[in-house]
């Protein structure tokens, strides 16, 4: 007989601190060691630690997270706009914005209350907010640790009154690596593009894994929802899986734009690479009283291996 999963009290292994921002971040602990913490200026996920204590998730050493400016690093959400492509400003106002603890969060399903450690944020708009963007809403965010390590990212958006609207939406997530011209990232081969370095033209990918030898800024489309990325050199893998996010951006700025950048060290850019999930190029459309949701789930594995292995 299989045994069930452990179960413990979630809230036990939460705590609360004051940032040196002055904002509350939350940490979420397990059994293991493992460890994820996230702060209430943006929903932004800025640690997630194995259970050996090593950082998986990439922030820079220029970071300055002083409101109203989110962290270069982390995961970010990006809401109800994905980069400039639209009235708002980049990446929308969400990753900007302050979130409460959610105390009553709607249930979801049972299993992802077992054998996991979670906390609920909420954002809903301000008087500000309304202004720029007219539209009525509840964004929720489950932050889950499990037992193994795995963290998870439920964000369920809800029209509560009003017209219906249109937003994008996606998890801007900088992992960690080594050295970036030894990643690849698998799964998304043959899949066509758009290629933001050549004003959004539609390219085919020709086959092989996405690799890195110069700057990257692309967004896949219809991608499938399990993908791996590996580094060589760390023998690290980490797996992605995404239910409700149909695209997936890549990006890495390499060295000449880095040196331009003034939230990122000139030569930051060999640690890291972003592998967005996303839901940009066909817009989510909400009636009132509809909503969304969207999941990430982020696994590292100790070893590489062949995207053959992944389960869909």
């Amino acid at each position: 007989m299989r045994n069930p999963a452990p179960v413990w009290d979630h809230n036990a292994a939460m705590e609360v601190i004051k940032g040196s921002n002055g904002i509350d971040q939350v940490i979420l602990r397990n059994p293991r060691g493992s460890s994820v913490q996230m702060s209430l200026q943006g929903g932004q996920v800025t640690s997630w630690r194995n259970r050996r204590g090593e950082e998986l998730l990439f922030t820079s050493s220029k970071v300055d997270s002083k409101p109203p400016k989110a962290a270069q690093g982390g995961i970010l959400i990006c809401f109800p706009q994905f980069g400039n492509c639209g009235p708002l400003e980049q990446h929308g106002f969400a990753r900007n914005k302050i979130w409460s603890i959610d105390e009553n969060p709607p249930p979801l399903h049972p299993m992802d209350y077992l054998g996991q450690s979670f906390v609920d944020l909420l954002l809903r708009p301000s008087e500000e907010d309304l202004k720029c963007w007219p539209h009525r809403f509840e964004l929720r965010l489950r932050v889950a640790l499990s037992a193994d390590g795995k963290l998870t990212l439920i964000s369920r958006v809800r029209n509560i009154t009003g017209e219906p609207f249109s937003f994008a939406f996606a998890y801007h997530s900088y992992l960690s690596v080594s050295d970036v011209s030894e990643v690849r990232v698998e799964g998304l081969e043959t899949l066509d593009y758009l290629d933001n370095l050549c004003q959004r033209e539609r390219f085919t990918d020709q086959g092989g894994a996405v690799t890195f030898e110069s700057e990257v800024d692309r967004v896949y489309l219809n991608s499938p929802n399990v993908l791996a990325v590996l580094d060589h050199e760390r023998k690290r893998t980490y797996v992605i899986r995404k239910v409700g996010l149909e695209d997936v951006a890549i990006w890495n700025p390499w060295d000449k734009k880095s040196r331009g950048m003034a939230d990122l060290g000139a030569e930051e850019y060999k640690k890291m690479v972003c592998v967005d999930t996303a839901a940009i190029e066909n817009p989510i459309t909400l009636k009132l009283g509809e909503e969304w949701t969207g999941r990430l789930e982020l696994v590292n594995l100790p070893s590489s291996f062949s995207s053959q292995t992944l389960i869909p």
